[in-house]
């Protein structure tokens, strides 16, 4: 098979050129394509089939012991001018970074089979979707993306008939640390990633290209892609609102997109649909409100914590045909992880379960599975002008000061509210875990150039006849004095949504604070709840002296992005930190 479109065979045939595959297979995402792929990898070790009783068409894909997770400091972004890429990336040249590379893919699929994978991130139809086209020699990338994303012929036919794609070249190499490198060219639209078979680093689909290059693409084009989760919540009417909701890794986003209303709610009528866990492309439509697809056709999710006390959704989710990738497995071959009943006989590495060696399950491990077997998807999400967003919700992990939600009182107040998000790091990523990080629009390690630059797209939006969302943010991990969360999280979080909605509508008041709009006395529906009134109010305090020091750090922060600060993002940072004082004179 070969390519119509001149611009896609010369590419194909220069990294063939310069990688020598012994073969070259272009993907047409066909069930007949996955199922050679499977029996391929169950030949050679790759996978290693489970329990098909319990879990039919599932498997399981141990990745090397030192290839485990995202490696932010060997990602770069290679513009030409440093700046561009900005404090928040590291960078390297593209001529450097493009030699590098080069010099490590030479050669580097003698023997195997190069993979061409031409996808979609979007519904097929939908002008908000951006195309692109991975080549990579493991067998498990092609798999995963098949199920991460709209993959094969028809993708390979809307490439061919715009002309346009983001180039993705990818390796496994030797799997050696100090031979790995994700490489982000934005200018050309192109990435290079050698020496890793982990799925942020390898699936390009996903974290590099539908969000390092996308946010560039949509810099330019007036859009937005976002580390957003995109969830309907549907109300006893049948009315349903958008909401996007930006929280860093392991914060719980994929809990969130598939949330089980509490009984109370669910008898009343309330419904939820999973539109996306991870990330949002959204884009003003002509009324002025901004529609948002999600790009991914599946879920890459964390694993342990996921149970049926958690996550009961994702659990029917992932009951079949799915790829689990750094599980334990349990005696009659199941997958198993912390938060599961039962035990492990196996653990992520493949040995014998012993607690010495640490947990049975990787701390990051991950299923791999198609967002239609998920009982709360939504039809909506294959709607291809996408759909409207009534909210933006930005949260993190913080243990004191942060309240369980409050509201900006307008659009650069919000963007600043997602600017200074900061939560405690978790083990999505390599490093310590527990440090407090600013992870502005929980976009750090993904914002594809100059956070100053960004965050002045983000204000850009504010125009007249304008419908912007309101932004909130939440919090629902504070702690009391004992250590344990004051919320309880999971399914009762609808509670928090229910008052943003009535705020979105205008039915709730609020309260307000120097820091934004918290709700007032009566307007968080807590019935069959076990919170005293203390506990709310903790959950619901400012502290104005504990918020002065956090308004200071965040101008610190903000500082660090020198020149290309926006003006108005540090104005708006002096007027809360005017009020705060103003407040603590009273």
């Amino acid at each position: 098979m070969s390519s119509k479109l001149e611009s896609l065979q010369r590419w194909v045939d220069e990294v063939a050129a310069l990688t020598r595959p012994a073969k070259i297979h272009w993907c047409d995402g066909s069930d007949a394509e996955y199922r050679q792929l499977v029996e391929q990898m169950l030949q050679t070790g790759d996978l290693i089939e489970l329990n098909q009783e319990t879990h039919p068409g599932c498997y399981l894909h141990r990745s090397s012991p030192s290839d485990v997770a995202r490696v932010e400091h060997l990602t770069f972004v290679c513009t030409e001018d440093e700046q561009d890429a900005g404090p928040n990336n590291h960078w390297m040249s593209p001529t450097e970074a493009h030699t590098k590379m080069d010099a490590l893919f030479d050669g580097c699929m003698e023997g195997r089979t190069m993979y061409v994978i031409p996808y979609c991130m979007g519904p097929i139809d939908s002008p908000l979707a951006r195309c692109g086209v991975e080549i990579t020699d493991s067998p498990y990338v092609v798999a995963n993306m098949r199920t991460m994303t709209r993959m094969g012929a028809a993708a390979q036919a809307r490439i061919e008939r715009e002309g346009t794609f983001v180039k993705g070249l990818h390796s496994t190499g030797e799997l050696d640390p100090e031979r790995r490198f994700i490489m982000h060219f934005p200018e050309e639209l192109t990435i290079k990633s050698y020496g890793s078979g982990y799925g942020g680093n390898a699936l390009l689909g996903k974290k590099c290209h539908a969000l390092r290059i996308a946010s560039f693409q949509a810099k330019s084009e007036g859009w937005l892609a976002e580390h957003m989760l995109i969830v309907g919540i549907e109300n006893p009417k049948g009315e349903t609102h958008y909401v996007a909701a930006a929280f860093p890794s392991a914060c719980g986003k994929t809990n969130l997109a598939m949330l089980i209303p509490p009984e109370g709610y669910r008898q009343d009528g309330w419904k939820v649909w999973t539109v996306g866990d991870d990330i949002c492309w959204m884009r003003p439509g002509a009324d002025g409100r901004l529609y948002a697809i999600n790009p991914e056709a599946g879920y890459f999710g964390v694993a342990p914590g996921t149970s049926d006390a958690t996550n009961p959704n994702a659990l029917t989710t992932i009951a079949r045909d799915t790829i689990f990738t750094n599980v334990a497995v349990t005696a009659d071959n199941q997958p198993w992880w912390e938060g599961l009943p039962g035990e492990p006989v196996t653990d992520w590495q493949g040995r014998p379960y012993d607690p010495a060696n640490g947990p049975a399950a990787h701390p990051n491990s991950r299923f791999t599975v198609s967002a239609k077997q998920c009982p709360t998807w939504s039809p909506r999400a294959e709607d291809s002008q996408g759909v409207p967003i009534s909210a933006i919700v930005f949260g993190g992990r913080r243990p004191s000061l942060v309240p369980l939600v409050f509201q900006a009182r307008d659009w650069a107040h919000g963007v600043l509210v997602g600017a200074a998000m900061g939560s405690e790091t978790t083990a999505a990523a390599t490093g310590a875990v527990g440090v407090l990080r600013r992870d502005s629009m929980a976009m750090k390690p993904f914002a594809g150039y100059h956070y100053g630059d960004y965050f002045r797209h983000w204000l850009s939006f504010d125009k007249p006849g304008a419908k912007l969302p309101k932004i909130f943010h939440v919090n629902w991990f504070r702690k009391g004095e004992d250590g344990r969360f004051l919320w309880p999280g999971y399914g009762d979080n609808l509670r928090v949504l229910e008052w943003m909605i009535d705020r979105v509508e205008g039915r709730a008041k609020g309260r307000q604070t120097p820091i934004g709009i918290v709700p007032s006395e009566g307007e968080l529906k807590l019935d069959g709840l076990a919170l005293d009134r203390r506990t709310i109010e903790t959950l619901l305090d400012v502290d104005h002296n504990g918020w002065s020091d956090e308004l200071a750090a965040i101008g610190d922060y903000l500082q660090s992005f020198g020149e290309r600060l926006p003006d108005e993002l540090q104005a708006e940072q002096q007027r809360i930190a005017e009020a705060l004082k103003t407040a603590e004179a009273a």
